[in-house]
């Protein structure tokens, strides 16, 4: 899950993008990091039933994803049984930064939500700097954006739900003004009457890549019913230029020097996607990639479908 990774360390160094999740769970476990790697990667740190469990969350991303679906939800089970403490936290809230990551079915979520629940409820870790602890974010941003169960009786679960309900009130009447690859101006409010998805991106970023040709194919398909994407990266022109090219991309792409409507938007983690309908409002976003089934739920619900 592209996590809101506060208090760690490795947001400034990489970007607070999807590897920043990763570059901070690795630090945490102490291990090696590159941006190839995985949440929680080999090591012989770890041992007994916990290798086995380390050495499956490195090949989850190999996997075909109905495959992917079941080894997720095993991977759940196998996490919750072991026993209390910070391995068995980490391994949860690797499994969850993976499990976001495509569509692997209601309950692969619900069981990775319960197992990271399970696993701060048995070892709670105190607040970073003020702010609710990495792991509640990450099981807040299961319930609120992937509408599964949790129960953790800590006043921080609580504190990072309403942060996130208050990033999504400022989300709601964000606007910005950013430059296209042919410098042309767009900015979000003066698009009223159109549906627009707005998506935060990099060139570098395995699940954006991965994404890419099923918004491509929603752009073509939706946008002379008023579809209208608006795919934002903080990277140079000269790096984008290129790789879009590549890709054949016919949508929007803005770029963003010095982040700042990533910040506006609490972008803490990528891919990220909000979609506004037709009169401006938020109607839906993701906290990952989506496939192209779950792109178009998302359209539906801002009334294009």
């Amino acid at each position: 899950m592209r996590s809101l990774a506060r208090g760690m360390a490795a947001k400034e160094s990489y970007g607070m993008s999807f590897w920043t999740v990763v570059a901070a769970l690795v630090s945490a476990t102490g291990l090696p990091f590159a941006p190839s790697m995985l949440p929680v990667q080999q090591s012989p740190g770890w041992s007994g039933p916990e290798k086995p469990i380390v050495d499956a969350l490195h090949g989850l991303r190999s996997l075909p994803d109905d495959t992917r679906a079941q080894q997720t939800r095993q991977l759940a089970l196998d996490i919750r049984s072991l026993p209390p403490g910070e391995n068995k936290l980490k391994l949860a809230e690797g499994l969850a930064n993976l499990s976001t990551e495509g569509d692997f079915g209601r309950d692969a979520l619900q069981q990775v939500a319960t197992t990271l629940g399970a696993a701060l409820t048995e070892h709670p870790v105190p607040e970073e700097h003020g702010e609710p602890a990495t792991p509640y974010l990450e099981l807040a941003q299961l319930v609120r954006y992937e509408h599964v169960q949790a129960s953790v009786d800590s006043p921080q679960f609580g504190k990072a739900m309403a942060e996130l309900e208050a990033d999504d009130q400022k989300r709601e009447q964000a606007d910005f003004t950013l430059v296209d690859l042919k410098g042309k101006s767009w900015s979000r409010k003066s698009l009223q009457g159109k549906v627009v998805l707005v998506n935060f991106w990099a060139t570098w970023c395995p699940p954006c890549r991965k994404e890419m040709p099923d918004l491509e194919a929603l752009h073509k398909q939706f946008r002379k019913r008023g579809l209208v994407i608006l795919a934002i990266t903080d990277e140079d022109a000269s790096k984008v230029k290129p790789f879009i090219a590549e890709k054949g991309i016919s949508y929007t792409v803005l770029l963003d020097p010095g982040r700042k409507v990533n910040t506006l938007f609490h972008v803490m983690g990528i891919p990220k996607t909000f979609i506004y309908d037709r009169n401006g409002k938020l109607a839906a976003e993701s906290i990952d990639m989506r496939t192209r089934q779950q792109f178009l739920g998302m359209l539906a619900q801002a009334g294009l479908n």
